[in-house]
């Protein structure tokens, strides 16, 4: 009852001691011009529009314009017109996360979305756009961190606090990895966020690839694709602010984020719709100000606190991985997770491409041991794939190169053990295990089977 009666009490004392409205001067688009307030609001600010319909449209102001507001609405345009009223809100939208969200499915102004009834409010408020830990307070990485993934765990050691991007084209299987990233990994939290997310496969994500066990820590912020371009930038921020509630409750977070490409395309959106010009590929100057703004929250926090392991996945067009945004993010991240097309074709998944994926925590986190392994198993993938076209034409004749022979003993082993299915877990200690008795295996003689 104390918790009720203080959350009661922190909603009271926010409520604005006066009310100021505006008015709609002009509809463009999907930008709505208010007059009458314009010097009382900033960038960011909120205001509720009261439509024709008695519907209340929230809006964020986004710039100014010939003495005019200039608002972009969460909602639908319908029923508001000229004259319409508009009512200052609050500058600062915050959230008030609990423990109790765990096993919720929210969407970005923190509502329930599942059908559970609300959702509890905690005591503190949370900006929805904060700001990171500053750089020289933040803690260093922490240890390693168990995904249950062989390949991500073996080749590509992930550390708390540590950010990764997974980048892929469509239909290569990032769903598929982010499930068993939240089935399989040891993380004590998992905020997920499904930003622009198809309204048909949200549920599917949720009761097949979660199931009861993930979702059961689990936190999950929902904006599908027909929403507004500040649902789906919003639900970004709700994400991350999510994790940094639990991070300041000592936890170690896993943030996964599908996907950074759509929050970038609802930034373009924005932009746009407010006159900013585009600046490569249509994306707009202020998007690639955002990208870091939004990737750095997630990290190690301040002494005292937990971390945020975040792994975002990067939409890649037209399998471009030098496309204006995964070029930005992959300079942002501590390390990049590429799946592969031509790898998922011949139905091995996860479709991780070891060679062109990096972790920038190793070689550090890692045992002399377990480096070496890596660096071996690395070097016969590099040779196979060299010769993959001779040895498949048959054209490359066996005995000729002790390296290549040893390549082609080892890699269907290797390949077998990047194979994972959905419901398989590996932990860390096993894969290496695993990688070195592949390894400790012996190629025939070349000359005996010359």
């Amino acid at each position: 009852m104390s918790n009720l009666m203080a959350t009661l009490i922190g909603e009271i004392e926010r409520l604005p001691t006066e009310r100021l409205f505006g008015r709609v001067a002009s509809v463009r688009g999907l930008v709505i011009e208010i007059g009458g307030v314009q010097g009382n609001l900033s960038v960011g600010d909120r205001c509720q529009i009261m439509a024709r319909d008695g519907r209340t449209v929230p809006c964020e102001v986004v710039g100014f314009r010939s003495g005019c507001a200039l608002l972009l609405p969460f909602g639908g345009l319908d029923g508001i017109g000229l004259g319409c009223r508009a009512e200052l809100t609050e500058s600062a939208p915050m959230l008030r996360p609990s423990d109790e969200w765990l096993g919720r499915v929210i969407n970005a102004f923190g509502e329930a979305v599942d059908g559970e009834g609300p959702i509890p409010l905690g005591d503190r408020a949370y900006p929805v756009r904060a700001q990171p830990p500053p750089a020289h307070q933040r803690q260093r990485v922490g240890g390693k961190l168990d995904l249950g993934v062989r390949a991500l765990n073996t080749f590509l050691t992930c550390c708390q606090g540590q950010r990764m991007g997974i980048f892929a084209g469509s239909g290569v299987g990032k769903s598929t990895i982010l499930s068993m990233l939240i089935r399989h990994s040891h993380a004590e939290v998992v905020v997920i966020g499904l930003v622009g997310e198809r309204g048909r496969e949200a549920r599917e994500f949720i009761e097949d690839d979660l199931g009861e066990a993930g979702m059961a820590r689990s936190v999950v912020v929902l904006a599908t694709s027909d929403e507004s371009p500040l649902m789906r930038r919003q639900a970004a921020y709700a994400t991350l602010t999510v994790a940094e509630y639990f991070r300041d409750q000592g936890k170690n977070v896993l943030c996964l984020m599908d996907s950074i490409t759509r929050f970038a395309m609802a930034q373009r959106e924005i932009s746009l719709s407010a006159g900013e010009p585009p600046a490569s590929k249509g994306y707009t100057p202020t998007v690639f100000a955002e990208l870091p703004r939004l990737l750095e929250r997630a990290g190690p926090g301040v002494a005292g606190s937990g971390s945020i392991t975040g792994l975002f996945t990067v939409l890649v067009e037209g399998d471009d991985h030098n496309e204006p945004i995964s070029d930005a993010v992959r300079g942002i991240l501590d390390g990049h997770i590429v799946l592969d097309r031509s790898i998922a074709e011949r139905n091995r998944y996860p479709a991780v491409n070891i060679l062109r994926s990096v972790s920038r925590t190793m070689p550090m986190c890692n045992t002399d041991e377990q480096n070496a392994l890596v660096n071996t198993a690395r070097q016969i993938i590099t040779t196979y794939e060299d010769m993959a076209e001779l040895i498949r034409l048959g054209a490359y004749r066996q005995g000729s190169n002790a390296d290549v022979d040893a390549a082609i003993h080892y890699y269907p082993a290797i390949e077998n053990f990047l194979a994972q299915r959905k419901d398989e877990a590996t932990d860390l200690d096993a894969g290496y295990a695993k990688l070195r008795s592949i390894l400790q295996t012996r190629p025939p003689d070349a000359s005996e089977s010359g």
